[in-house]
């Protein structure tokens, strides 16, 4: 049996949408720091893209940022396409992308509401659908998804994006289910409140900061290095017999099994 306290992935390659910030950066540094080769996608700011691929290298792995839209098919496809081409393989695909807007239910428009399940949940989809498609054939390798307490409680003023979130979590069983005989483990993330680019203009009101300590039971605000250490770990071997399992990492604000 293998050191319980380490994590090797060594000559493996993951693929995460929205790498180049927050929670996927901090992911796809750990990974590189476990042994991993990363792929990743990002929307619009080449300079933080530009930085993590560097990060990545410093560390002894090869990197590719890739500008994509996770919601695109179109560009989803090439992103995978090069990522096998490049690597020849692919062990992992984490679906990090995604948008939180606030909009009220009753001013909330069509377009709003699209560009948020698309953002979140169609770009899961595709992630999903092509990473499916490479780990079939090797019958192996793990899909980790990424959901939110907003998609277990649901969230006041962005119903689009808990509704997203929940999606994700039933899409998580389901694939788990599909997929665990073809040798493919299907997990999800559930974050709650996170230091991150996303959420430093609501944290910058200082009360609304304290009362989202106040609501947690072990008082802090989580760091994106917190969340992509779950991450690391389902995508590892030390997970291997969890299959559809959501993992809350919200220091408690939300308890639910």
């Amino acid at each position: 049996m293998k050191d319980i306290h380490s994590i090797d992935l060594t000559g493996q390659t993951a693929l995460v949408t929205g790498g180049g910030r927050g929670i996927g950066r901090s992911t796809c540094l750990q990974l590189a720091r476990a042994g991993a080769n990363v792929a990743f996608t990002y929307r619009a700011d080449r300079r933080a893209a530009e930085q993590t691929a560097a990060e990545i290298e410093g560390l002894g792995r090869s990197a590719i940022a890739l500008q994509a839209d996770a919601a695109s098919k179109a560009d989803m496809g090439r992103v995978f396409a090069r990522t096998v081409d490049r690597f020849a393989r692919l062990d992992l695909a984490v679906a990090n992308a995604g948008v939180w807007k606030r909009a009220p239910i009753e001013e909330m428009t069509e377009e709003q509401w699209e560009e948020t399940i698309d953002s979140n949940l169609r770009s899961a989809y595709l992630v999903s659908h092509f990473a499916a498609r490479h780990m079939k054939s090797v019958r192996s390798g793990s899909i980790i998804l990424i959901s939110s307490t907003a998609g277990q409680r649901g969230e006041p003023y962005y119903s689009h994006y808990a509704a997203s979130k929940g999606g994700i979590i039933a899409f998580t069983k389901a694939l788990a289910a599909e997929l665990g005989p073809s040798g493919i483990r299907v997990n999800c993330v559930a974050p709650g409140w996170v230091f991150t680019d996303m959420t430093a203009g609501v944290f910058a009101d200082e009360s609304f900061k304290k009362s989202v300590e106040a609501g947690t039971p072990i008082g802090r605000i989580a760091t994106p290095d917190q969340i992509a250490a779950v991450i690391l770990f389902l995508a590892s071997d030390l997970a291997s017999h969890l299959q559809g399992e959501v993992i809350n990492v919200n220091g408690g604000s939300v308890l639910c099994g």
